[in-house]
């Protein structure tokens, strides 16, 4: 479990994440929502230690992160952000291999071969493995940093809008595939997500920010409705059931 106590972060006189706490259970997806500037990513970025809180604490399976070594809590948590931008020029293989550097520390042994080359087949990349990253396209790409979380092989993943730039087609994909890991491999999920309909029907559990706080946050069925909806996102939004799921329509 994720314990997440009145964990805080400020830029300059803005309080970004105001006073947070949430529990998040293992095993399932859990999806952060919001309009823009609500904390998500800040507060994700503060679960996964790559920014400090301020004020708060976040424990991981009773340990402290900002107690656990970088060593340790790198074989717990996996991240990926919303920018990934690698300078050298890398093919599928080389970035699926770097996912197992907190083992291996680069010396890869026959144990992490075996789980790099079963991340690539579980994201369907084996035809393209040698292709260089600036071959491919962005659901492609989007798939192979997906691969290097999975052969890292921590029991937390943590995306930040993963489904950014990715046609509809993709988007699913990534979401099955998502789904997949918690069911097939035990994964717990901890994702970013702007499309609410996304969230309504992949998420197990939502926690809403908005202005910094938690406004909302419960099993998903609690937070697809109207009135929640309208508290999060100040617009009202029709809610449609099309064979037990619920679609959110906010064009009109």
């Amino acid at each position: 479990m994720v314990e997440v106590t009145k964990v805080s972060k400020l830029y300059g006189t803005k309080k970004v994440v105001d006073d947070v706490s949430i529990k998040i259970q293992k095993g399932k997806i859990t999806s952060f929502i919001g309009p823009n500037g609500a904390g998500k990513s800040t507060l994700l970025s503060m679960i996964s230690r790559l920014i400090d809180a301020d004020t708060g604490e976040v424990i991981i399976d009773d340990a402290k992160i900002n107690e656990t070594k970088s060593g340790d809590l790198a074989k717990k948590i996996s991240i990926l952000k919303q920018a990934n931008n690698i300078n050298i020029r890398l093919t599928i293989k080389d970035l699926v291999s770097f996912g197992r550097f907190p083992y291996s520390k680069g010396n890869l042994s026959k144990e992490d071969w075996k789980y790099i080359d079963e991340a690539i087949d579980y994201m369907e990349l084996r035809d393209i493995q040698d292709k260089y990253l600036d071959q491919l396209s962005g659901g492609q790409k989007q798939r192979a940093f997906i691969a290097m979380v999975i052969a890292q092989d921590t029991e937390y993943i943590l995306l930040d809008e993963p489904l950014n730039n990715l046609d509809m087609k993709h988007s699913v994909q990534i979401m099955k595939v998502l789904k997949r890991m918690v069911k097939e491999l035990g994964k717990t999920i901890i994702i970013v997500l702007h499309d609410i309909n996304f969230a309504s029907f992949y998420s197990d559990y939502i926690v809403a920010l908005k202005d910094g706080k938690v406004v909302k946050e419960g099993p998903t069925h609690e937070i697809i409705n109207n009135d929640a909806l309208k508290e999060i996102y100040d617009m009202d939004i029709q809610i449609n059931d099309i064979n037990n799921q619920r679609v959110c329509v906010y064009f009109v």
